[in-house]
């Protein structure tokens, strides 16, 4: 990540920078601030299941390994335009981002919204796509973890025993994210905007009756693919059918 095909190498920040090493050649990180910074990275890397099954201990080495680096995004900002080189995986230590896909006469199609330790990237660069088809951006101010994907699918010339274990969760990554493909299609292929609506909230509630949905109105419909005032006007249908109860983006199925 340091050179110009990187769309965001401007903002980001190289972590094996904050490390010095004492006279046992163990690593250190400098200051409290960086400390708190690496605390906050390590919280979150064990809530992610590309790190499952990795011993906490070998989190500096593994970070400084796959060429970690952080870069912070303003609400609203891109972190990755449709178009630009795409070898990274990124993955959120606060905040949220939107993955958008625009069409060919500039209508946006919201296809997923992830929160904190949540990883975008790993399906196109697993698949050897060069350029994003795709934009990211955040929805609120974020900070990003980025880490070369290559070095995470190939094993280190120091045999780093955690690479084994990287390779085995990225697989199962990518194999998590084509499911979550193939419901949004089940979504979109329903015929009325009611279907598409009920689909959806299965998808949210799981077993729970009441339950919360990233979107607002704007953005559900977008996600649907359906006409905002319409869909509006479905909810309300469905509200008064008494199939439904909500609140904003929450919601009871009844």
């Amino acid at each position: 990540m340091g050179d110009d095909t990187c769309p965001f190498h401007n903002a980001a920040v190289d972590l094996s920078g904050i490390y010095y090493y004492n006279e046992n050649k163990k690593s250190v990180v400098n200051t409290t601030k960086e400390k708190e910074l690496m605390k906050e990275i390590f919280e979150t890397l064990k809530d992610n299941p590309l790190f499952q099954g990795i011993a906490f201990g070998d989190y500096e080495r593994m970070l400084d390994c796959l060429s970690a680096e952080t870069a912070r995004f303003k609400k609203e900002e891109v972190i990755l335009l449709s178009g630009d080189n795409i070898n990274n995986v990124g993955l959120i230590l606060s905040g949220r981002v939107r993955i958008v896909k625009e069409d060919i006469d500039g209508n946006n199609s919201i296809l997923a919204e992830l929160a904190v330790s949540e990883i975008f990237g790993e399906v196109f660069a697993c698949a050897g796509i060069s350029r994003s088809p795709v934009t990211i951006e955040a929805v609120e101010d974020s900070r990003i973890l980025f880490i070369d994907y290559k070095r995470i699918i190939t094993s280190c010339t120091t045999a780093c025993p955690f690479h084994a274990k990287l390779i085995e969760n990225m697989l199962k990554l990518v194999a998590m994210k084509t499911l979550m493909l193939n419901q949004k299609i089940e979504i979109l292929s329903k015929r009325t905007t009611r279907e598409k609506l009920m689909c959806y909230f299965d998808s949210q509630r799981g077993a729970a009756k009441k339950f919360a949905i990233p979107f607002n109105r704007e953005e559900l419909a977008h996600y649907l693919c359906v006409d905002r005032s319409g869909m509006s006007n479905e909810l309300c249908k469905m509200r008064d059918a008494g199939m439904i109860r909500f609140r904003k983006n929450e919601f009871e199925i009844l």
